[in-house]
This record gives C-alpha cells, sequence and structure tokens, in this order.
C-alpha cells in the first residue's frame, strides 16, 4: 500500500480540504463512519477531473466503452513509467512497475476491489519513487507536491490515505459497499488515465 507521507504540520490547502476530508477525514473514520459515492464524486472535482469521472462512474462494468478507459488506463501508466528518466540502478524497479500491471488489472476485472486498491497503492508508491526519487519517502512529500501543483498533490494525499480502506473494512462494521470502493479507486485510475 502506498506509504505516503505528510508532515504532521501540513494542512491541504483550503480549497480542496472539505472535499479530502469528506472522503477521507483527517483523523481516521470514527465509528460507523466510511467513505461514499457524494464524497467521491466532490473529491473527482477537486481533482480536475469531475465529468470524465461521473461519465465513468455511470458506466456497466461489462460495458465496451469502460473496457477502453481500462485499457488506456493501462496504457498511459505503461508509458508513463517507460517515459520517466531513473538511475541506472533504478530500472529494475520500472520493470518491476511494469510487471505489477497486470496483477491490478486482473484484480479489477475479477471484481477484488479491495486487492485493486492494494495493488493500486503500491503502485502509487513506486511511481513517486520514479518520479522524485528519494524525495518520496521524506516526511514532507505530500507538502512538496502540492507546491508543485496542487492537484498532483491530492493524487498522491490520496494515495497515502488508500490503506484506511482496508484498516475500516477490517474493523468490525459493515463492509463498505463495492460501488463505493470502484468510485473511490476510480479517481485515481482517472487521474492518472489523464496525466
Amino acid at each position: 500500500m502506498y506509504r505516503g507521507h505528510s508532515s504532521t504540520t501540513f494542512a491541504l490547502p483550503g480549497e480542496y480540504r472539505k472535499a479530502a476530508e469528506r472522503l477521507f477525514p483527517k483523523d481516521g473514520f470514527s465509528r460507523g463512519q466510511k467513505p461514499d459515492l457524494k464524497s467521491a464524486a466532490e473529491f473527482a472535482k477537486a481533482l480536475g477531473i469531475g465529468s470524465d469521472y461521473q461519465r465513468l462512474l455511470a458506466l456497466d462494468k461489462n460495458s465496451g466503452e469502460l473496457r477502453t478507459f481500462l485499457e488506456r488506463f493501462q496504457n498511459n501508466l505503461d508509458l508513463l513509467i517507460k517515459k520517466t528518466w531513473v538511475e541506472k540502478s533504478d530500472e529494475t524497479r520500472k520493470g518491476k512497475l511494469q510487471n505489477d500491471i497486470p496483477s491490478l488489472m486482473a484484480a479489477i476485472e475479477c471484481g477484488d476491489l479491495l486487492k485493486a486498491i492494494e495493488e493500486f497503492g503500491a503502485i502509487l508508491d513506486e511511481l513517486a519513487y520514479l518520479f522524485f526519487g528519494g524525495q518520496s519517502d521524506a516526511e514532507d512529500f505530500t507538502e512538496y507536491t502540492f507546491r508543485i501543483d496542487a492537484q498532483m498533490g491530492l493524487l498522491w494525499w490520496y494515495g497515502s490515505r488508500l490503506g484506511l480502506l482496508k484498516e475500516l473494512n477490517g474493523k468490525n462494521i459493515a463492509a463498505i459497499e463495492e460501488k463505493v470502493l470502484w468510485a473511490i479507486l476510480l479517481l485515481g485510475l482517472c487521474y492518472l488515465t489523464n496525466f
């Protein structure tokens, strides 16, 4: 799972905080609280992918248009990985990351959304390393990415919160609905497809 870091003193910029913290509350999920479709849609708008996200979310899981989108995601992610310049010593990380994509796609295809979210988080973690090197492990990484581009910062912030879903599902509460898990995963897929 993405191990994203953010300084304890870092606060999300005000224009994004409300939508972000509705999806993933600042202090974690309290008893009975879970993410929902409305909070995911608000976050999509903050990420700048609102209309694409809504269109894709409305598609049937077996539709040709959704399959085409997933192929575009996979191709774009593969291209991002290939075009990222890294030190020669990190070339094996690029290759391993490319090898992780089919497993993510298989988890999505078979409907194992918690596994897909976990694998997507791990992919985001490695992608952050390829983009930013050792800075991706720094405590102020999320703050750093917000200074570069606010929406990109939101992506890494989102990635750092994905582990909360597994934690939430493991508690003695009703599981997160499949359509909500799909909505949350779709946020990252849609952003990286359009990156």
